[in-house]
This record gives C-alpha cells, structure tokens and sequence, in this order.
C-alpha cells in the first residue's frame, strides 16, 4: 500500500436556530468533482500557505495562535485552521464570518455591499486575490473565538487523497444568506440533521462517515446556545482515523474488525 500523507485541512458546520429547530448548511458537491463526487457536505477545504501568514493571524481576534495550537495539540501554526475554516466558508458558501472594528459581524443584506462581496468571492475563487487582501481592504477582523472547534478526521490509509480535517462550528450571522459557488458545489440547503439522516436513508443525501457522524452528533441537540456550550466544553477532541475492511467498508475505532485492518494496513494487504 502507497501511504499519502494526509493534507491539513479545516471544516466548518454553520448553523442556526429556527422554528422547527437546529439546522445546519449543507453543500451538495459537483458530479465532476474528483474528489466526493455529488456528496452533500459542510464548507471546507485543505489549508493554504496564506493561512499561516503573519497578516492573516493578526487579523484573527479573541484567540491567538498559542492558543489555538495548544487547542489543536500542535507546536506551532493552529490558528491557520481557523482562518481556513472562514476563508472556506466565504468562498464556497458565501458566509463571511467577520466583523468590524466595533466587532459587530458583517452584514450582506444591502445591494452595494451584497454586490461588492459578490467581487471579492469571485476573484478569491479564481485565484485572483488572496483572503487576507480581502479583509485588509474591507477593515475586517476574524472573530476566531466564534467558532468551536469539535471534532477530528483522517482520511483511512489507502485513499487516493487524504485529509487531516479540524471540525469546527459557527452560528451564521443573521444578516447573510448562504449561496454556492457553482462551481465545487451545485446546490445547498438549510436541513435539520435529523431530516437529513433521515434523506440519506431514501437515498437522497449522500454523506461521508465524518458527516454522517457530525449530522447524529448535531440531532441532539434542540438549540445553537446549548450545542456549542457542549462542544465548547468537551476536554478532548481525539483523531478518528477510520480502518477500509477488505469488503470496502469504513470501519470506525471500536467496530468489530477494526483491529484486524490496522493490522492488514501495517503488513501491506489489501493494497488499493
């Protein structure tokens, strides 16, 4: 087996409160995609150089990288994943998670502004303009303690692209509406998760095990507040690294036969 090393990469889950409950964004990724084909999923991608950037984190308030780090259990470069996570968010769902010097979050709601973004989403998305440009020319900030940090992926050995994914959460600011670039991503909608594991089952939402398990995760929850205080608590995120059995299926730490796969991966078997 050809071991690829796993691409740092940040997720994030906005979410809301309405009347019927919880909901969080999901995309539905392009047919043509090489990556996920057609699968509905949460913003995110894998971290660019400019993350790492001393601008980019002097634009970030409320955490700064020693302290991210330290959440993310690295040396060095934690709050790239944050501004990955925001970066990922604007670009492919048109939710820009940023405030101004007062530290109110920017609002989309005006014809100028909502068409002067429109610009700036384009040029990111065509490689014209870097994130942190964008925000040095609006005056914006990223209000990094606004987003929790939840949860930890690695793509399973043998995959022909891998991931090192931090989960994060959000709440969308109440004066943005989501829209999808059309280009990675085809469609989306504001779902409960109940409803959309519900839609996976008829076969209509086709969810990744990390989304899935995100999706069973969120449907315990009645509300943003209470969801994200449980997760802003938690005192250990632990990276899952799902084992493929010889059958094809993803088996998760703790599922029977996960041990035997450890073991196959380590001897070179099952070779994909």
């Amino acid at each position: 087996m050809v071991e690829v090393t796993p691409v740092p990469a940040a997720t994030v889950t906005l979410v809301r409160d309405s009347d019927g409950g919880l909901e969080v964004l999901m995309l539905q990724r392009n047919f043509q995609s090489g990556f996920m084909p057609g699968a509905h999923v949460f913003p995110g991608g894998a971290l660019d150089e400019s993350d790492y950037s001393r601008e980019a984190c002097a634009r970030c308030v409320g955490l700064d990288d020693p302290a991210a780090s330290s959440i993310l259990k690295l040396e060095r470069g934690g709050l790239a994943y944050w501004v990955a996570a925001i970066r990922e968010s604007f670009e492919e769902a048109g939710i820009l998670l940023a405030c101004d010097a007062r530290g109110d979050m920017v609002a989309l709601s005006e014809p100028a502004g909502i068409e002067r973004f429109r610009v700036h989403r384009h040029a990111l998305n065509a490689g014209e303009q870097e994130f942190v440009a964008l925000l040095a020319r609006e005056s914006l900030r990223l209000p990094a303690d606004r987003l929790v940090y939840f949860s930890h992926w690695i793509t399973p050995l043998g995959a022909p692209r891998r991931y090192d994914t931090r989960f994060f959460i959000a709440r969308v600011p109440d004066a943005q509406d989501a829209l999808h670039d059309n280009l990675e991503t085809i469609g989306h909608v504001w779902v409960r998760p109940r409803t959309a594991l519900e839609a996976r089952g008829g076969g209509k939402f086709n969810l990744r095990t990390p989304t899935l398990r995100t999706l069973e995760l969120f449907a315990r929850f009645a509300a943003v507040d209470e969801l994200m205080a449980v997760m802003r608590a938690q005192q250990e995120v632990p990276a899952i690294l799902p084992r493929i059995a010889k059958d094809g299926r993803r088996l998760l730490p703790g599922d029977p036969g996960y041990e035997e796969a450890a073991s196959a991966e380590g001897r070179g078997k099952w070779e994909s």
